[in-house]
C-alpha cells in the first residue's frame, strides 16, 4: 500500500494571530480561509488556513520549523465548544482582574485566551517593570483549575488584541495581516510629508502608525533619484535652485533667477550643476599672518577635504 502524502499549510491561530507551518494528511480538499482544528506546541487550538506552504510563503515566517499538525475540519460540536470557550474567557477575565486588584499587583490586565482544548489559559498584561506574579498564578490555578501562562506585552500588542478599526476606516493592520511590528520613526513621516501632529499619525496603540513604513522604502528610492535641495539645476526654463521635493511624483520645485517657482518633473532637468564646496577654515588658516597671499589661499582650497520595539512565563 502506497504511503499517504503529507501536505503542509500556513495556518493562523491564537489571539495573537500567530503564523505557523502545519502538516496535513489529506482527508478532503483544503482551501484558503477554512477553519481547522490543529495541535500546536501549546495544545489543541482553533486555526484558519492561509495558504499552501510554498517555499516563498515559508520565507515570510519567522521559523521554517513545523509547529504542529492539522487534525481535522471542525464539526457542529466543535463550533459549540468554541462558543463555550468564549463564555469561559469572560468569567476568567473577571476572576483574573479581581485577583490582580486584591493582590495589588502593579500590572494592567489586557486579555485572556482560553485554548480550544482547555489545556491552558494565557493571560496578557501590561506593566512598566518586571512583575513577580508567582503568587497570583497559584491563586488563579486554584480558582480556575487550569494551567496558566502569564505574558507580558507592549502597547502595540495590546492594540493587536483589542483594537478594531483605524482612522482609515479599515480593520487595524496589526489585527489583520501584520505578522510582526517593526519600529516606525518620525523620519518616515517627514520623508512622506505626513502631518507631524502626533494625534494624526498615531495609531490605536498611541505609537506611530505601522502604515508609515509601507511606502517608506519607495520614497527613499525615489528621493535618491532627485537632485538635493539647494542644488543648482538647468531645466528647459533656465537655471535655478531646487527648494523642495515632490517625491512620489518625481518632481522638484525650482526657484529661478527671476523668482519664478515652478514644479519641474525629473525628466525636464537637463543637468545638475555641482558647485565646488567651500573649504573649511582650520585654526592654522585663521592664525596665518599672510592672509593676502594668493598662493596660500589656493593651496588651502586645494588641500581642504569634506568628510564625506515580550516576555513570557509559565506556571
Amino acid at each position: 500500500m502506497a504511503e499517504q502524502t503529507v501536505e503542509q499549510y500556513i495556518v493562523r491561530y491564537g489571539s495573537s494571530r500567530l503564523l505557523g507551518l502545519f502538516t496535513w494528511k489529506p482527508r478532503g480538499a483544503v482551501h484558503r480561509g477554512d477553519d481547522v482544528i490543529i495541535r500546536s506546541k501549546r495544545g489543541i487550538e482553533w486555526g484558519e488556513i492561509l495558504c499552501v506552504a510554498t517555499e516563498r510563503a515559508i520565507g515570510f515566517l519567522e521559523s521554517s520549523e513545523v509547529e504542529g499538525r492539522i487534525q481535522r475540519f471542525p464539526n457542529a460540536e466543535d463550533y459549540a465548544t468554541k462558543d463555550e470557550c468564549l463564555a469561559k474567557e469572560e468569567n476568567e477575565f473577571e476572576v483574573t482582574g479581581r485577583l490582580i486588584a486584591e493582590s495589588k499587583m502593579p500590572m494592567q490586565l489586557v486579555d485572556v485566551e482560553h485554548l480550544f482544548g482547555s489545556e491552558l489559559l494565557v493571560v496578557y498584561f501590561l506593566a512598566e517593570n518586571r512583575v513577580d506574579f508567582r503568587e497570583l498564578v497559584k491563586l488563579l490555578k486554584v480558582e480556575l483549575k487550569i494551567r496558566i501562562v502569564m505574558r507580558h506585552i507592549g502597547v502595540r500588542d495590546e492594540a493587536m488584541l483589542l483594537a478594531d478599526y483605524g482612522d482609515c476606516g479599515k480593520p487595524v493592520c496589526c489585527n489583520t495581516h501584520l505578522g510582526e511590528k517593526p519600529p516606525v520613526s518620525m523620519k518616515m513621516a517627514k520623508v512622506q510629508k505626513a502631518s507631524l501632529d502626533p494625534n494624526k499619525i498615531s495609531g490605536r496603540c498611541g505609537r506611530l502608525k505601522c502604515c508609515l513604513r509601507y511606502e517608506y522604502d519607495t520614497y527613499q528610492e525615489f528621493k535618491r533619484e532627485l537632485p538635493k535641495i539647494g542644488a543648482e539645476v538647468v531645466t528647459r526654463e533656465g537655471q535655478g535652485k531646487v527648494i523642495s521635493h515632490e517625491i512620489i511624483s518625481k518632481q522638484v520645485v525650482v526657484v529661478y533667477e527671476d523668482r519664478r517657482r515652478i514644479v519641474t518633473p525629473l525628466q525636464d532637468i537637463v543637468s545638475v550643476i555641482k558647485k565646488k564646496p567651500t573649504p573649511k577654515k582650520t585654526p592654522a588658516d585663521s592664525s596665518s599672518q599672510q592672509p593676502d597671499t594668493t598662493d596660500s589661499e589656493s593651496n588651502a582650497g586645494d588641500s581642504s577635504s569634506i568628510p564625506p520595539e515580550n516576555s513570557e512565563s509559565t506556571e
